[in-house]
């Protein structure tokens, strides 16, 4: 049933939807009534779809350009806000296939699209080929959404997003080669001669398969399927291997040999110099935790105490003493430093994904924040930072007796990061690595022991299930260990968060909120104890 008011008077008219199981409601109708439309109501802004065609239904004229064509649509969104008093249509893709159950559609409706209330802020539709839509259309949801889009992927590069379209190859693979290289940097889809390309085989690239490395030149990704990737011949794929390291290690001798690029290390110390002030304030405000071994006095049981000696002789029972450890008194300086150690995510998603939400460059800048931040601060704290990847979970980018005491030793570490992700093996050690640190660290004596796993939450890839993550990350009383999740496909790092112990695993898509997600880990002890 539908109901349209139009100019006072009350019109019904059945539609189809309502066995499709839509809740039917009163519209303001700004203009003539529509006989062939359906509406649902969303923050107070009618939402109406109708047929494209005749196209008398839809102001195609004043929607478009005049030199634009209209795309061939299933159906158009109208979205009528009664507020700003405007009518915007939004075109519903043509079903790419048609199910073969879907003949009763036609009787019920005059569209190819079926459409329903969402109850926030939005409305799903459904095709002829059961593609299912979320669409938001109520404008606060908008912004919000918006916003953190933009504080995922970042604006002020201005630099083009990577988009991501699945393709099958069908072609088989040969030898990995790098490929020739494009002067014009023109995108290459599919094939195998050219570095850089997307989707194809053998060459340096992304989203292909039996390529040597990966190789972003800023186009929109082709990408294969992983069973593709996986049915590539084991020669094939040790000749990629080797080929890859070989370029690895020429790409650490050419970071070990090349001159100090100020701008390059600019680039990311400026992004978070706010960030490393923040940081240094926290680690002012940290006090002792760890306990010293003194004398206990007012004990029943121990050693006499010769001050107690008179106390004994009134009747006193408390007037002994013994060693044990007691917790420190606020604002008393730490004996040990505190042991730290960020465990980097340096894996092959790190690199392919980057050009979607800048993950890897999120990464360098917390490791870049993380240093200079403890510069001058080594006695409170001692750290080093080891890398995890497909290769391993124990790639040394700092060493705690060796830290980088400038920007050009801070800029070689970030380097060696950003080739790691572009040469290593795909695969995930993110479990082995926190486990190893956790047991390493816990045999150093020390103030606090912390472990910070940085992640892109990449993990159900690999079938590493989040209650193994969780049972790793609490695997020992005496080590703090947080997981920071700093990239994520959909609400990936959100899903994964949810599933892990309270206050153990953070969600940061801003270098922005890395010094308050480290103030949190670092008081979080404090109130543990009290």
């Amino acid at each position: 049933m539908r109901c349209t008011a139009l100019r006072g008077l009350l019109t019904y008219q059945r539609s189809g939807l309502l066995r499709a199981g839509l809740t039917p409601y009163f519209e303001a109708d700004l203009g003539p009534a529509r006989p062939n439309g359906t509406t649902v109501s969303v923050c107070s802004q009618p939402i109406r779809w109708s047929e494209p065609s005749p196209p008398n239904k839809v102001p195609l004229k004043e929607v478009y350009p005049k030199d634009v064509t209209p795309p061939m649509t299933a159906a158009y969104l109208e979205v009528t806000d009664l507020n700003s008093k405007k009518v915007k249509y939004i075109p519903v893709p043509r079903s790419v296939t048609v199910s073969p159950y879907t003949g009763w559609l036609s009787k019920v409706s005059e569209s190819d699209v079926l459409l329903s209330d969402l109850g926030s802020g939005g409305v799903v539709t459904v095709d002829m080929g059961g593609y299912v839509r979320l669409w938001e259309t109520g404008l606060d949801n908008l912004q919000r959404s918006l916003m953190e889009w933009r504080n995922m992927i970042g604006t002020e590069d201005g630099r083009p997003l990577q988009i991501t379209i699945q393709r099958d190859s069908g072609l088989d693979v040969s030898a990995p080669k790098h490929g020739k290289i494009d002067a014009n940097n023109d995108p290459h889809v599919g094939g195998n001669q050219w570095a850089g390309g997307t989707g194809g085989r053998d060459t340096a690239g992304l989203g292909g398969k039996g390529g040597p490395y990966r190789l972003d030149a800023g186009h929109k990704v082709h990408q294969v399927s992983q069973a593709e990737k996986d049915a590539a011949p084991e020669e094939v794929r040790k000749a990629a291997r080797e080929m890859g390291e070989k370029a690895f290690r020429e790409r650490l001798k050419e970071i070990n040999m090349s001159e100090y690029d100020a701008a390059m290390y600019e680039r990311f110390s400026s992004a978070v110099s706010r960030q490393v002030q923040s940081l240094r304030i926290v680690l002012d405000s940290l006090q002792a935790k760890g306990k010293e071994r003194q004398w206990l006095k007012n004990q029943a049981l121990g050693e006499l105490d010769d001050a107690k000696i008179i106390d004994g002789l009134t009747g006193e029972k408390a007037i002994y003493k013994r060693r044990g450890e007691l917790d420190p008194e606020l604002g008393s300086p730490q004996q040990k430093p505190k042991r730290l150690r960020v465990l980097a995510d340096v894996s092959g998603s790190m690199y392919r994904f980057n050009g979607v939400d800048r993950r890897l460059e999120r990464s360098m800048e917390a490791v870049c924040m993380v240093m200079e931040g403890l510069e001058n601060y080594e006695h409170k704290f001692k750290y080093d930072i080891v890398g995890h990847s497909g290769d391993g979970y124990d790639i040394e980018l700092v060493r705690a007796d060796k830290v980088p005491k400038n920007n050009k030793e801070r800029l070689k570490v970030l380097k060696t990061m950003h080739a790691h992700s572009q040469f290593c093996m795909s695969g995930d050690f993110t479990l082995e690595g926190t486990d190893s640190s956790i047991k390493e660290l816990v045999k150093e004596e020390a103030d606090e022991h912390f472990v910070v796993v940085l992640s892109d939450a990449n993990l159900e890839r690999y079938g590493i299930r989040p209650e193994r993550f969780a049972q790793v990350l609490t695997s020992d009383p005496q080590v703090n260990a947080f997981a920071i999740f700093i990239g994520s496909l959909g609400d990936q790092a959100e899903r994964l968060q949810k599933t892990l112990p309270a206050g153990r695993s953070f969600v940061a898509m801003d270098t922005k909120q890395i010094p308050q997600i480290l103030q949190q880990i670092f008081t979080s002890t404090m109130l543990s104890s009290a």
